[in-house]
């Protein structure tokens, strides 16, 4: 087993694709960790750290090529490789491709994996580890182009190679979502969808989706919209600007992170535009949409917007629907009509799919 796995600076892939290899070691695997960057100062000793990008093109692409050769050698004789690269590089060069096609063909990896963070937590590690005069509008723009170059790089190479979009995630690591990814390709993939910004300063129902969430990863293999969540920060700027501040602070993985309320509410309409496009690409990637429709504070299901077009798009995208419906209002037509399965708890449905998971193996 091959994987590729990129994404931007900032995602702190090495130490997260660690724990992975350290996972598969617990399972009696062998895990092969290739850190294309690492490899590069190692073939050119005389750059500084931190400073490859700053080097000439023309050296860059010689050394990258001669890294990646080395790997594809070593790699024939590895029970399974990770190879940690990027797909594109948004630097002082401008905009340019992190990798070439014909050595990415002759690899020939099984899988492709692009991590994801949130724009806070990006923004924080390339401060305290790079020097450059970044904003926020650049890294949204440079997350969406790894998407876009990653998807693109695994078609050129095989049309039919599975490639996933996965968040490193801020609540909670994805190591075990990446893991089944590799070694658990039968297991059921789903979307996990639930109401967000309509259920702010609602305690009790954010316990209850936050429950929600963590059993649903017990036993299946989810793409979890919270865990790239950017979409509460416009919001918190206008509160910060509305108190006379101009930044607004965050706390990500125990490390504070400061940003510009001007530059947040530069980046909203972006930040819409992702939440969206993205929340559909992590659906059409699972197998199955499971959706926990939650019981407002005046006994009516907290059904929102965001919510119901998940889980028309799931419809209409040929995938597997499932409902957690747990007010007495009975659920409209809408629901009915597009769900595989409405549960009345999420006990039932996790009975539901660990049965289901039980049979298929």
């Amino acid at each position: 087993m091959i994987v590729v796995v990129t994404g931007m600076v900032g995602v702190d892939k090495k130490r997260y694709l660690k724990k992975v290899a350290q996972r598969g070691t617990a399972q009696g695997q062998t895990l092969t960790q290739f850190n294309v960057g690492d490899m590069m100062y190692r073939e050119g000793p005389d750059i500084p750290p931190g400073k490859i990008l700053d080097i000439p093109m023309p050296r860059l692409n010689s050394l990258r090529r001669c890294v990646f050769k080395d790997i594809i050698t070593q790699s024939r004789d590895a029970e399974h490789v990770i190879v940690n690269t990027h797909a594109t590089f948004r630097w002082r060069h401008g905009l340019f491709p992190a990798i070439d096609f014909d050595q990415m063909r002759e690899l020939n990896a099984d899988l492709y994996i692009c991590l994801l963070d949130c724009v806070a937590s990006l923004h924080g590690r390339l401060m305290a580890e790079h020097v450059i005069n970044h904003t926020l509008k650049d890294l949204m723009v440079w997350r969406e182009e790894e998407i876009i170059g990653t998807d693109m790089l695994r078609r050129g190479v095989g049309e039919n190679i599975p490639f996933y979009c996965l968040a490193r995630g801020n609540q909670h690591d994805t190591i075990e979502t990446f893991y089944n990814l590799m070694f658990a390709g039968d297991k059921q993939k789903a979307y996990l969808s639930f109401p967000m910004t309509a259920v702010v300063g609602q305690p009790d129902i954010q316990a209850e989706i936050d429950a929600f969430r963590k059993r649903m990863h017990s036993i299946l293999v989810c793409f979890d919209p919270a865990d790239v969540e950017d979409a509460h920060l416009p919001q918190l700027a206008r509160e910060a600007r509305d108190r006379g501040s101009d930044t607004v602070e965050q706390v990500l993985q125990g490390k504070r992170v400061t940003l510009n309320c001007a530059e947040i509410l530069q980046i909203e309409r972006d930040i819409n535009s992702q939440t969206y496009a993205r929340d559909f690409l992590l659906i059409d990637q699972s197998d199955m949409i499971v959706s926990l429709i939650p019981t407002g504070p005046d006994g009516r299901a907290s059904l929102s917007s965001g919510v119901e077009r998940e889980l028309q798009h799931a419809h209409e995208a040929g995938k597997e629907v499932y409902v957690i419906w747990t007010a007495e209002q009975r659920p409209s037509v809408f629901v009915t009509q597009t769900a595989t399965r409405i549960f009345p708890s999420v006990g039932e449905a996790v009975a539901h799919f660990s049965a289901k998971e039980s049979i298929s193996r």
